[in-house]
């Protein structure tokens, strides 16, 4: 399928330690996928769903210990330990590859290799990186055919001599002690072995697509970002772009596909899904900032999802999805999960295979379930999905869970303090997570965990692009989910955010004011659209108030949390603290 001499090298170096039975190369045909769907079919890999219900559906159960993303067994592998930073965990390459090709030697006998060429981004866009990952998993194959391009068209792209990122997988003993998920960005390589489960083993998604093209843009002078993109279209038929970025369990995929309130409907506004997780960002000819969801579908969390709270997310799982850790419905061989709907099945099997009471308070799915779905399916996909040259973004909005600090929006005064704004973002815990409520955790434009180098330099690299990008967006922070004394949520949020994206826009076009404050630019309260909300204006104006007290001890808790970034933190960072200090005195 290829003459790429470095990649067939590879291939057979990788061959020879594994030693598998025999090698498959991707070619991305149906004929191909739907054999491998038999064969996996057949070993009980994965489970056919309904045909008439949910058409070219399976279900797959991941092993008991293999349920989640391992961040204390992912490591970022630099020459220097320095360059990995203080977030990360670090080994040294020579001692990483010394350990992994022991735990690889002969782990796909018996088994196997498939060769998966895919692009993350468009195929031959300028935006897309090409790489190639092995894997002895035929859930991998038929989940990155999902999320990415995937075939003969991507060896085509990639040439006799172009580049790819290296990426080799196997389940090996799933043996959660010898457990790794490694990068070696220098060498443009990730390692996973002994875990099935998506997120470690998907290695396009956060491996590739965050810890690998972070450092590649940092290297090459463009963004890899954990963000949302979405389009919102006026009545006027004008659509602006926002790229977003937001901690877990702060709405980011329901913010991604969200529907206008019919007030908004009505008046034939529209909004555009254009990416749900990742944005790959480069500085267009026009001098603005343009994104690329380098992803082809959709990994969702399940639990939670419902026609109430992310209805395009659900429709976009009724056909040709992968279900993960879900409870399998006997009745009519369908899926459910906690929070789909009041009407838990009968007679089903947990996510572990067992046989399932949904009376007797146990969970039915794993918490952590998800479906793997094409975006092409998502109700409100916009047609720039595929443009190869991206779209051009008007606004960058962070956002976290606070419940009395951050108001409900401002925006930074300029670039650089929008930087210090999203190098200081926090969530508080909620109950549900840890046990602890009210605990801040700081994630930093939501990559703490993402990062493939040190985040002082990450830091640095936001500065320096500002400085190069002519016509740069304009940065915001949200924060859907002020209490009041009783911890009631004081915004509605879901559709209802439609009315703060608004005034978002209104101001990158220079069309709404703003109150200058500590903080930021904060909405004058008559300028967010309050119609057909119950909600009156002095309520508002609690929303959007600034505790110059909360924010002291904010302050101490960003200072706190730069004495860890160290000595590489930029000292534009530092100056910006100094001067929230100043103004809050």
């Amino acid at each position: 399928m290829t003459n790429n001499k470095a990649l067939l090298q590879w291939v057979a170096d990788m061959q020879a330690i594994t030693k598998p039975d025999s090698v498959l190369w991707i070619d991305g045909t149906e004929a191909q996928l739907n054999e491998l769907r038999a064969q996996a079919t057949a070993t009980g890999e994965i489970i056919p769903l309904n045909e008439e219900k949910l058409p070219g559906c399976y279900l797959h159960r991941t092993a008991v210990n293999d349920v989640a993303r391992v961040e204390d067994r992912t490591f970022i592998c630099t020459s220097r330990k320095e360059d990995a930073g203080p977030t990360n965990n670090w080994m040294a390459p020579a001692d990483c590859y010394d350990m992994l090709y022991k735990l690889y030697d002969g782990a796909m006998t018996g088994r196997t290799m498939y060769v998966i060429p895919y692009s993350m981004g468009p195929i031959g866009s300028p935006f897309s990186k090409i790489g190639i990952e092995l894997t002895d998993s035929i859930y991998v194959v038929l989940n990155m055919q999902i999320m990415t391009r995937i075939g003969k068209e991507v060896l085509d792209t990639l040439g006799e001599n172009g580049e790819f990122i290296k990426g080799l997988h196997s389940k090996a003993q799933l043996d959660e002690s010898k457990r790794y998920i490694c990068h070696f960005p220098e060498d443009n390589t990730i390692m996973s072995v002994n875990s099935g489960y998506g997120g470690n083993v998907l290695l396009g998604k956060k491996c590739f697509a965050l810890r690998i093209a972070s450092h590649l843009g940092h290297r090459e002078g463009w963004m890899a970002e954990h963000m949302l993109i979405l389009g919102l279209e006026n009545p006027q038929g004008e659509v602006h772009y926002i790229a977003a970025a937001f901690p877990s369990a702060c709405g980011k995929t329901n913010l991604a596909m969200l529907i206008p309130p019919e007030l908004y409907r009505e008046k034939g506004y529209k909004v555009w899904c254009v990416g749900d997780d990742i944005a790959w960002l480069r500085i267009g000819e026009d001098g603005r900032l343009w994104a690329v969801n380098p992803e082809n579908g959709f990994f969702g969390v399940a639990p939670g999802t419902s026609v109430k709270s992310n209805p395009n997310a659900l429709a976009s799982t009724r056909a040709n999805t992968i279900f993960t850790n879900v409870v399998h419905n006997l009745d009519d061989n369908t899926v459910w999960w906690e929070g789909l709907d009041k009407n838990p099945p009968k007679n089903a099997v947990n996510w572990k295979g067992e046989p399932w009471d949904c009376t007797d308070g146990s969970k039915g799915a794993h918490p952590n379930s998800r479906f793997t779905a094409p975006a092409a399916q998502c109700p409100c996909i916009s047609d720039q999905f595929d443009s190869p040259k991206g779209v051009p973004i008007s606004a960058i909005v962070f956002g976290g869970r606070r419940a009395k600090t951050a108001p409900l929006v401002f925006q930074s005064f300029n670039w650089q303090h929008g930087v210090f704004v999203g190098s200081a973002m926090a969530s508080e815990t909620t109950a549900a997570a840890t046990g602890a409520v009210g605990v801040v955790r700081r994630d930093p434009m939501a990559m703490l965990p993402f990062c493939g180098y040190h985040m002082g330099d990450y830091f640095a690299h936001w500065l320096e692009m500002g400085k190069r990008i002519p016509n740069a967006p304009k940065i915001f922070h949200v924060n859907w989910f002020r209490t009041d004394d009783e911890g009631h949520f004081l915004w509605p949020g879901f559709g209802d955010n439609m009315r703060v994206l608004e005034w978002i826009i209104d101001r990158c076009e220079g069309k709404a004011g703003a109150d200058e404050t500590a903080i930021g630019w904060l909405p004058k309260p008559e300028d967010i659209d309050l119609e057909a909300l119950d909600m009156d204006l002095d309520t508002l104006r609690g929303l959007l108030s600034v505790d110059k007290d909360l924010w002291k001890e904010e302050s101490e808790g960003i200072a706190s949390f730069y004495a860890k970034i160290g000595d590489r933190l930029p000292a534009q960072l530092r100056e910006e603290l100094e001067a929230l200090k100043a103004r809050l005195n």
